[in-house]
């Protein structure tokens, strides 16, 4: 990455004034470089004279001018300036940009990958939805951010494993069961009343249907409760098979489904309860089991188990926390992750600061997890908004919106605003085949270097044979498409870093934007003889241009279309 290779320079630069004297003797601090905010600033800016100033004791400015003055020569570099009240701006030279599409074509599909995670075993866990029923639109951007992270970390170097966390303890299971239970019965013909509380979509009976069809009436001869219990089991294991053909169609898979239940089962849970004892953070008060976490920093206590006079059913007795710290237990300890990443839905905000302080009780650096906590998706139709509602049956799935819109645009869009913000997701701008859809705009740059090129290998095939002349790219718009693509490696260090997938799409329309210009200001085959070696060359950047649209429509899950 370039912006490294500069990075290297300054701080040689730096110590080389130093061992010439002409800067003090300190310890460098970490050297940033940044885009500067105008192009005829350069292509890299250092602001670290500024910093430096207290440190050596000289004005930022004389700073500035000593640092470009030491800076080793290097190919890379065209031009170094600095510029008040003390930067140091690096161009980058133009030869050197224009060679850089031979290293992207030589790349392939690797380019853009950083070596930030050297091999560290991450595990994103993301959707987790209650197994009670379709996904909604809303774990349709949970999706989508998890699965974009866990590409982005897979091309940052980490080794990563994706994870979905079936809710299959506790009471909205239990709720799935009564709900199946209840539609069973009446389709069989018994007058049963609906439970209050249960699930009321059309599925649920689609559900019933099918269990009789393999399983006749036999649950009837159950006792009620034994057949909800039962009923539940099979529910769930239904709806997480309809979990993961509708995943697949949004090209998602999972590496392991975790059963929740599989932490009470295996005595894990039992296990967490009894070490967070030893440590002195627990204690019984009204009956019900208190976790200390006002001794980490929290407002209040919090509850791990209810007390059976709240809760009769002790299956429904223990906490979301007291199943997510065995479980992080169970990442980060038994199963030996590195780290540890979840994707929540905003209504676990409050959730957050008690499974950090859970872990810190448990010895477990809090560190080591990073939640990501995602605001609620608004589904508009022309302008109006659509209530959803998974209980009451009235809402819009995930296989809705890929019916409707396409996997592409789903995924696209869902990335598109940084995951703490609140977002409209457009029906009508999500099928639109204009600029004014992001997902279009992007897929209809690719699709038109692939018709150049399938043109050039009709008309002009020795164009696409031979080494090009790359010198021959000096064109302002060629050099930015090269200067846009380069970027590349940034963008997915950025959003591994620091856990923003949405950094990729605007990438993608930027690069994207540099296409369109380079096609409006360069004509890329020619019939005229002796522009053939310049149209070599433009076929080569062309050629690169879409191997790099790919590659961040990839990480995207997004298709790159041949034609459109």
């Amino acid at each position: 990455m370039i912006r490294q290779t500069l990075t290297e320079l300054v701080r040689q630069a730096i110590l080389d004034a130093q061992a010439h004297g002409d800067l003090p003797a300190f310890e460098i601090p970490p050297v940033e470089l940044a885009h500067p905010p105008r192009p005829e600033m350069g292509d890299y800016s250092a602001s670290l004279p500024l910093k430096l100033a207290s440190l050596a004791k000289r004005p930022p400015m004389h700073i500035a001018q000593t640092i470009a003055k030491h800076v080793p020569p290097h190919d890379a570099i065209g031009k170094i300036e600095t510029a008040a009240p003390g930067y140091v701006n690096f161009t980058l030279a133009p030869r050197w940009l224009a060679n850089q599409v031979a290293a992207i074509l030589d790349a392939g599909a690797q380019f853009g990958n950083v070596n930030l995670g050297d091999g560290k075993r991450v595990q994103v866990e993301f959707v987790s939805a209650n197994p009670t029923g379709p996904l909604t639109i809303g774990s349709a951007r949970n999706m989508a951010i998890g699965d974009t992270l866990a590409r982005v970390l897979e091309a940052a170097g980490y080794d990563v494993a994706r994870e979905y966390y079936v809710n299959d303890a506790g009471s909205q299971v239990r709720h799935l069961g009564a709900s199946i239970y209840a539609r069973y019965a009446q389709e069989l013909g018994r007058a049963e009343a609906f439970p209050e509380d249960g699930y009321k979509g059309e599925y649920i009976g689609e559900m019933a249907r099918a269990i009789i069809a393999r399983d006749g009436d036999k649950y009837l001869a159950l006792e009620k409760d034994a057949a909800i219990r039962e009923l539940k089991r099979i529910g769930v294991a239904m709806v997480i098979e309809q979990l993961k053909t509708s995943l697949a169609r949004a090209h998602v898979e999972f590496d392991t489904w975790f059963s929740e239940q599989s932490l009470r089962d295996s005595g894990l849970l039992d296990e967490i309860l009894k070490m967070l004892a030893a440590r002195g953070v627990t204690y019984v008060q009204d009956g019900a089991l208190w976790f200390r976490a006002t001794e980490f920093g929290l407002d209040k206590d919090a509850v791990l188990v209810r007390s059976a006079q709240v809760i009769s059913d002790p299956d429904e007795r223990p906490t979301y926390l007291a199943s997510d710290l065995p479980y992080l237990w169970n990442k980060l300890v038994v199963r030996g992750f590195d780290r540890a990443i979840y994707i929540w839905g905003a209504d676990h905000q409050g959730d957050v600061p008690r499974v950090l302080a859970g872990a810190e009780a448990l010895g477990v650096d809090p560190k080591r997890i990073h939640i990501i906590v995602y605001q609620l998706v608004r589904l508009t139709r022309g302008g109006e908004k659509i209530r959803m509602s998974k209980r009451a049956g009235e809402f819009d799935t995930l296989d809705d919106l890929l019916d409707d819109v396409g996997v592409d645009a789903v995924r696209y869009l869902l990335i598109e605003s940084s995951a703490d913000v609140a977002m409209d997701f457009d029906l009508q701008r999500a099928v639109q085949q204009s600029n004014e859809n992001p997902v279009y705009y992007v897929q209809y740059a690719h699709a038109r270097i692939a018709s150049i090129l399938r043109n050039a290998a009709e008309s002009a095939p020795d164009l696409l044979t031979g080494e090009a002349n790359l010198a021959l790219l000096t064109h302002p718009a060629e050099l930015d498409l090269v200067r846009q693509m380069l970027k590349l490696e940034e963008v997915v260090e950025l959003a591994a870093t620091k856990m923003e997938p949405h950094h990729l799409p605007h990438y993608a329309h930027d690069l994207g934007a540099a296409f369109h210009q380079f096609y409006k200001h360069c004509r890329v085959l020619s019939s005229d003889a002796n522009d053939a070696e310049i149209s070599r060359a433009r076929l080569q950047l062309a050629r690169a241009t879409k191997n790099v649209l790919a590659r961040a429509l990839d990480l995207m899950g997004v298709s790159a279309p041949e034609s459109m």
